[in-house]
């Protein structure tokens, strides 16, 4: 589930050129154009498609990755898909009899941690609860709980990423979380700030590493959940010197109003809430999932940064999601449908 998207692209590559691997068959909402030799594709809507487990039937794992983060103004549809859709996807694995399901959850998923030591993957996944899709998240790996208390055949495996960047993902990630105003040219040297925001650490890696440790996870035998992040720890000092801008301290307060302005016009995608989570982020210990799933990241988290920064200028996917400019009109149609709505 959610083969077009900023993993899934990587998975169903990886997986269709693994040897051990008879057929990939990727799901989406929308056709995901030309598929490498030994995939095809289904169309399938976890809110709506009436049997899932048909698509299911023969399977030796299913991968899920869908999921909604916008329209960030109407939780109720994120809701549907995030929370509902998700338990519609395991009840199906359950009556086709998948014997491994592989369940995207996210950093976002954890309860607010400490900065100054990494937490396993035993930290508290309550989320943060007034941003919708840390709160789906959190609820997410609720279910998934009561899906391996339910079905203990299965083996469950659930993967914790920290913010996945790549060249081909940066215009989707442009439209989720800066929105239409955000500029792709980098403006003169002297007006290149970064904001230097408290508690502004986060953990990332590149999307083909993501995508490596999702077709581990379900081409072995582990089981649980995993973090996965490369290092460094990404702050302002390192994306202003990624970006060759000067990295400013700002205060949280003055900055959260304004974001929550800007959200509440439709100006930006992400909300207040959204950015008191990124600040609360703990940091994760990565220890078991080298040791357990043999994963090691190629990219470091800079070069994955770095990447990023170069797709916004000039990167792009050929699925629907990732695609540089939407159809019917680019960002004039970003604004016009306000930032914030599902694209």
């Amino acid at each position: 589930m959610g083969a077009t998207g900023t993993i899934g692209t990587g998975v169903v590559r990886r997986l269709a050129g693994d040897p051990r691997v008879g057929s990939v068959l990727g799901l989406s909402r929308r056709p995901p154009g030309p598929l490498p030799p030994g995939a095809a594709w289904a169309a399938a809507d976890i809110t709506a498609t009436a049997r899932l487990d048909r698509l299911f039937s023969g399977a030796d794992a299913v991968i899920h990755l869908a999921c909604l983060f916008q329209p960030a103004h109407r939780p109720e549809v994120t809701w549907r898909t995030n929370v509902l859709g998700t338990e519609r996807v395991f009840a199906a694995v359950a009556r086709a009899g998948v014997p491994a399901l592989v369940h995207a959850s996210s950093v976002v998923a954890y309860a607010p941690g400490p900065r100054e030591r990494r937490v396993p993957e035993s930290w508290p996944t309550h989320g943060w609860p007034t941003a919708p899709y840390p709160r789906e998240k959190a609820y997410a790996e609720r279910l998934l709980d009561a899906f391996e208390h339910r079905h203990p055949g299965p083996r469950v495996v659930r993967l914790r990423p920290g913010i996945v960047l790549g060249a081909d993902t940066a215009p989707q990630q442009r439209r989720l979380f800066a929105g239409p105003f955000f500029p792709t040219r980098r403006p003169p040297r002297p007006l290149r700030i970064v904001p230097d925001l408290p508690r502004l650490r986060f953990q990332a890696l590149h999307a083909d590493d993501a995508a490596d440790a999702f077709c581990r996870a379900a081409l072995g035998d582990a089981r649980g959940a995993f973090n996965i992040a490369a290092e460094p720890v990404i702050d302002a000092r390192l994306l202003a010197d990624l970006c060759g801008a000067r990295c400013v301290p700002l205060p949280h307060r003055p900055v959260r109003a304004a974001v929550d302005a800007a959200w509440h016009l439709r100006l930006v995608p992400t909300s207040a809430p959204m950015l008191d989570a990124v600040l609360a982020f703990p940091l994760m210990d990565t220890a078991r999932a080298r040791r357990e799933l043999g994963w090691r990241p190629r990219h470091s988290a800079a070069d994955a940064a770095a990447r990023f920064l170069h797709g916004l200028r000039h990167g792009g996917g050929r699925t629907p999601p990732l695609r540089r400019r939407l159809p019917g009109g680019g960002r004039l149609r970003e604004a016009a449908t306000g930032a914030g709505e599902r694209a």
